[in-house]
């Protein structure tokens, strides 16, 4: 590799260990990034800089965290979730998975993790107080869900990876990564469930796996107390605090008891159901493009509530617009350098196709680990398709590996999810939650992506 193109690699590196430490979006730096090799190695003009800017995707963000940022507003959101609790009567061995099929529901639409995971972990972390339940099992179990429907054909991680793919001449069928990831975080909640219930008994731990009738002591209502907890806000697919540009004070009044009666509907919220319905359809039968649809629902919505515009505006996830346009910008320059054709290059000299994309998956597990999910896969996935290219592996089976890779290990505390959960854990010393949270990342960062090569890429190749 000549220095025109290590440079530049070096460049993104430092890009990432300066988001981690300091809090700066790395879309900023991506941009700057962009313009000074663009402009100076390549002789590049703004307009051929921005010649990949991330159009459609920055689109598709913006209409569907408006979107669903006015049905969060209008309550729409929490009459979904507790229907479903109402649905199983309050059993408490299957609340735990309504909680992480909710999630998964809300991403699958088109939620940001960390939105999805700020919405439902107050309420599920209070019905673990009351019950005795693991709060690390519960965590985790919300924040699997909603890594389980985040790369569905319509949500910004699953459009975002796409396109990488297809950008490369490659197909990628969007069903097959959906349900790959949400096999994946389904296996993985089974697994912790199972592990921690035997830990549990051979332990006698003072949390049990599922919870129990009898309330914990001191656990108080279900509803709680409002939390309040500052987090990065770099809105990735569960990305670490390399993704925030900034920190918000997150603020959910949990109140409501689990197994109430249900409150009357009003007509906003039956509206927000049915434009729900009326976007899925739209979308994934008639295939139009979601950003435009989404932005026309939430148009809609708008109407219903003038006074509260702004709010809506701002609760547009603009820093990952910022993360994913800088990123994928920065990206499309170091391929127009030669960089990542030759990084791919060296990675398939490490020996067979199969170990090169064990390795992969490593890094790019270990990294989002500490830095944004979303940002790394842009920069990682790339790196892997002159050797799908070969035809040596399944497209969907390596991409899929590395996509969630880069997110099951969101659980890090050192990830927006993770803060998420530890900021509202309830009756446990935080120091010891966090050190809990910590270890359970490294063990999830040891043996998640194994896991994911060997069901994605591994399996398919033995039949």
């Amino acid at each position: 590799m000549t220095s025109i193109e290590i440079l530049p690699l070096i460049a993104l590196v430092a890009m990432f260990v300066i988001a981690t430490f300091f809090p700066i979006n790395i879309g900023i730096l991506g941009f700057i990034g962009a313009f000074v090799v663009g402009y100076f190695a390549l002789g590049f003009d703004d307009k051929e800089i921005l010649n990949e800017f991330p159009s459609s995707i920055v689109l598709t963000i913006v209409g569907v965290t408006y979107f669903f940022g006015m049905a969060k507003r209008n309550g729409t959101i929490d009459l979904l979730v507790n229907s479903c609790i109402r649905a199983v009567h309050g059993r408490v061995t299957v609340v735990p998975w309504v909680f992480f099929f909710v999630a998964s529901v809300l991403t699958a639409l088109g939620t940001f993790s960390p939105a999805a995971v700020a919405l439902i972990v107050p309420a599920a972390m209070a019905f673990a107080a009351r019950t005795g339940m693991s709060p690390l099992v519960m965590g985790i179990m919300v924040i699997n869900g909603a890594h389980a429907g985040a790369f569905s054909p319509i949500s910004v991680s699953g459009v975002l990876v796409r396109d990488i793919v297809e950008s490369n001449g490659l197909a990628l069928n969007p069903w097959t990564l959906f349900f790959a990831s949400y096999g994946i975080n389904l296996l993985l909640s089974v697994l912790t469930v199972v592990g921690y219930a035997a830990l549990a008994r051979m332990k006698g731990f003072e949390y049990t796996a599922t919870g129990s009738t009898d309330p914990a002591p001191g656990s108080g209502p279900v509803g709680g107390t409002p939390v309040k907890t500052s987090v990065p806000t770099g809105g990735s697919t569960g990305g670490g605090s390399s993704a925030g540009g900034s920190t918000q004070v997150l603020t959910r009044p949990t109140t409501t008891t689990l197994v109430d009666a249900p409150a009357p509907v009003t007509f906003v919220q039956k509206l927000t159901l049915f434009l729900i319905g009326a976007l899925l359809v739209l979308v994934l039968v008639l295939h139009l493009p979601i950003s435009f649809i989404a932005i026309g629902a939430g148009a809609v919505l708008a109407f219903t509530d003038l006074k509260k515009q702004n709010e809506a505006i701002a609760d547009i996830s603009w820093s990952t617009v910022l993360l994913v346009a800088g990123m994928v910008t920065y990206i499309s320059i170091l391929q127009e350098v030669g960089t990542i054709d030759h990084l791919a290059e060296m990675a398939i000299t490490i020996g067979a196709p199969i170990i090169v994309a064990i390795v992969l998956c490593y890094v790019i597990g270990i990294t989002s680990a500490f830095a944004s999910s979303t940002a790394l896969l842009a920069a990682v996935i790339p790196l892997a398709m002159p050797l799908l290219g070969t035809g040596a592996l399944p497209v969907v089976g390596v991409v899929a590996a590395l996509a969630i890779s880069a997110t099951v290990v969101d659980v890090s505390p050192f990830s927006t999810n993770g803060a998420l959960v530890l900021a509202n854990a309830q009756n446990i010393e935080r120091p010891r939650f966090y050190r809990q949270l910590l270890l359970n990342a490294g063990i999830v960062v040891a043996i998640a992506p194994a896991l994911c090569w060997l069901i994605l890429v591994v399996v398919p190749e033995l039949f």
